[in-house]
């Protein structure tokens, strides 16, 4: 891969990924061609965590949208990114 930012596309933001979150595990979009690898590299240098674990899945498109690539990543117990801010 080229870039850290080429292989992470954007996080994925639903219900079951946010209640997945406090368990540490995040989910994002990346690169159909991305190895496991490759996710775990971008994802320590880019929000400066430690990684122990990345599952991928090809996602159908459904419609007239793309097939695209899922990475959930599990990090070390008291990491955490910190995708959006809750205001108050």
């Amino acid at each position: 891969m080229k870039n850290l930012y080429q292989v992470i596309k954007r996080p994925v933001i639903t219900e079951k990924s946010a209640l997945q979150a406090s368990q540490g595990k995040y989910t994002f979009e990346v690169d159909k061609r991305a190895a496991k690898g490759e996710v775990k590299r971008a994802v320590e240098k880019i929000f400066g965590v430690v990684v122990l674990n990345v599952q991928t899945a090809n996602v159908k498109g459904k419609g007239k949208k793309s097939d695209w690539k899922k990475a959930v990543v599990t990090l070390k117990e008291g990491d955490k990114i910190e995708l959006f801010e809750v205001g108050g």
